[in-house]
């Protein structure tokens, strides 16, 4: 297939433009750089340096397209209180200048990188795709707006969408023989990478936001995904998209890792101290969040490879040690 991967420059991107690359597929990237890394881009996909909101530059009736997939967001749930406008702009916006063009070009085929943030404050565990969506904040609520556009996009034009809402993506993709691809944003905000840092010297001591959470360890437990396991979520959708229909995947692996546990994985896998300061909660952390991944598994047949934190936390200090250290 011919395809358009917006984004492709950033994290998630990427690796789903290496994987479709490897899968056989014609790849263009739209990517304006603001977040995304120049390196990180795939030699062999065509490159075009441009907004979302550029995208009808791209998306042309003769250009042929048979989908998209759209990773172009702001993600910083914090950031996005304070600079509400600059997210609606982008994410809200931005989305539905790139949806006008994909439906102005006849393209057949959507994937959207939605998020579990448009749940909020789970009212069940797991979380199923039919949860209650209350998004804490505006980042969440850019994205659920997203979704339902997308909704009605499918219903009024036929179009094939499929929104993906994973939890906590970790890890890297190291690519035997070929460029490494892993996550690095600035600032950082992620708890992982963020640790790694202090592992490797580059921070003095990793903040933990509350240990006082009705959990078993007193601090946040969060759902933990590979970003190879994610990827491949996302060629599967490609597949399973159908005209009229807009479908909805949870995505991770099942199981919560608290945060002093991922802090301990951190320090068996690098071998490093990594000092702990405890800080109060900050408002709108929910105590518990886990993904139920039954709908991707029995519709798509997705199955997490790499699902224990051990996994995630080794590719992501080679990558680290390789790339950034």
């Amino acid at each position: 297939m011919k395809l358009l991967v917006t984004g492709g420059a950033g994290y998630i991107g990427s690796v789903v433009t290496r994987m479709l690359l490897d899968a056989g597929h014609e790849v263009t990237v739209l990517d304006d750089l603001r977040t995304g890394h120049a390196e990180a881009l795939a030699p062999e996909a065509t490159f075009v340096r441009a907004p979302i909101h550029d995208a009808a530059q791209v998306l042309t009736p003769q250009a042929g397209f048979d989908g998209v997939l759209h990773f172009a967001a702001l993600i910083a749930a914090g950031e996005s209180m304070v600079k509400p406008e600059m997210y609606w702009h982008n994410n809200t916006v931005g989305s539905i200048a790139l949806i006008d063009a994909v439906r102005a070009a006849g393209v057949p085929r959507f994937v959207f990188s939605s998020t579990a943030a448009v749940y909020g404050n789970p009212t069940e565990l797991p979380i199923s795709e039919t949860a209650v969506k209350a998004p804490t904040s505006t980042y969440g609520a850019t994205k659920l707006a997203v979704d339902m556009v997308l909704t009605s996009e499918a219903f009024a034009h036929e179009l094939a969408a499929v929104s993906m809402r994973y939890f906590n993506v970790a890890g890297a993709y190291l690519r035997p023989g070929g460029a490494s691809l892993g996550e690095r944003h600035d600032p950082e905000s992620h708890l992982i990478p963020i640790a790694l840092q202090v592992a490797a010297g580059k921070r003095n001591k990793l903040q933990l936001f509350g240990d006082d959470y009705p959990t078993a360890d007193g601090t946040c437990v969060r759902d933990y995904i590979h970003v190879e396991d994610l990827a491949r979520a996302h060629l599967l959708a490609l597949g399973a998209a159908r005209p009229g229909e807009h479908r909805f995947y949870n995505l991770g692996n099942g199981n919560g890792f608290s945060n002093r546990e991922v802090v301990e994985v951190v320090r068996e896998v690098t071998g490093h101290p990594v000092p702990v300061e405890m800080a109060p909660r900050r408002e709108g952390d929910p105590a518990a969040l886990v993904a139920s991944s039954e709908r991707a598994r029995a519709e798509l047949g997705w199955v997490p490879a790499k699902p224990t934190l051990q996994d995630m936390v080794s590719d992501a200090w080679t990558f680290y040690r390789a790339h950034i250290a």
